[in-house]
């Protein structure tokens, strides 16, 4: 088995496919399954509810008949309101995770706004409660054969340094590594793999322009207007170092997935290759890097 593009996934929010309200021009799953087929690519993650059919067995027709595995995905959830119960919310997505095979459910902690342009702080109660959930969900999906991991990410709950620490410090939670948000949050992705690798669970492989995040960081600009700046550009002709990040995966033993994630925003459907331009030059740079490692 190679040891990065027998791991390879890819995710729709690479060809714009968002649970955002308004994000964008929305493309149909069977164009963009079968992209990420004709790339080679034979893993992918579900994208956002109603991209797939929301019935389990359906759902994994549809990824079987376009000869992708399911590796699960990207799932919001509240996890501090006293009023919602999480894990009613969770079964009934583990229940399609189980019908399809899938592994990883990516938990993004929803600050219960649409977007991801706003967040609000949680008090030492809240946070406590944020935490027992979080565990709660780890160990209910654990039960199920699925690993239930944390996506910190611009505009929920863990976004900064300080809210990826509460999760390493006061749970049992794995993370996502998303080596975009991570930086935009304030957070070096390469150190967070050097000191905590054995704490990550899946990955999301984004690079991004540092000029375009640090005006999102300073709020010049909102997250969504920095994806529409073009903030997030193939992997390896940006500034967080994926190469490195890779080996460095690598070389503390990372089984998982290595998932290419560009989030785009388009404007009406494609009149030409559209987004998959950008995968396509992504998966070029991780299987030339896989060459560079076994010489």
């Amino acid at each position: 088995m190679s040891t990065i593009t027998s791991r390879l996934a890819a995710a729709p929010i690479s060809w714009g496919v968002c649970e955002v309200p308004g994000w964008g021009y929305q493309l149909e799953a069977d164009r963009v399954l079968s992209e990420m087929t004709a790339l080679g690519i034979t893993a992918t993650e579900f994208g956002p509810a109603g991209f797939l059919p929301e019935q389990a067995t359906e759902r994994a027709e549809v990824l079987k008949r376009h000869n992708l595995q399911a590796i699960g995905g990207f799932f919001p959830v509240i996890l501090h309101d006293a009023a919602k119960n999480p894990l009613q919310a969770v079964s009934a997505e583990l229940d399609a995770y189980q019908a399809a095979g899938a592994s990883i459910m990516v938990l993004a902690a929803e600050t219960g706004v649409a977007g991801y342009d706003q967040r609000h702080e949680l008090d030492a109660e809240g946070w406590n409660r944020f935490g027992r959930n979080l565990d709660a969900i780890v160990k209910a999906a654990a039960d199920r054969g699925i690993q239930a991991v944390v996506h910190p990410h611009v505009g929920t709950m863990i976004e900064t340094t300080s809210d990826v620490n509460r999760v390493l410090n006061d749970t049992a939670a794995n993370l996502c590594l998303d080596t975009g948000h991570l930086l935009i949050g304030g957070t070096d992705p390469g150190q967070l793999v050097r000191d905590y690798a054995s704490r990550i669970g899946h990955t999301h492989l984004k690079d991004v322009r540092k000029a375009v995040t640090e005006r999102v960081q300073n709020g010049e600009i909102s997250y969504t207007d920095g994806v529409k700046t073009g903030m997030y550009v193939p992997l390896g002709q940006g500034d967080v170092g994926i190469a490195g990040i890779v080996r460095d995966l690598l070389a503390a033993g990372y089984g998982g997935w290595f998932t290419m994630e560009q989030d785009t925003i388009l404007e009406s459907e494609p009149a030409d290759d559209g987004p998959v331009r950008d995968v396509r030059q992504s998966v070029a740079f991780l299987r030339e890097l896989e060459a560079g490692l076994a010489t």
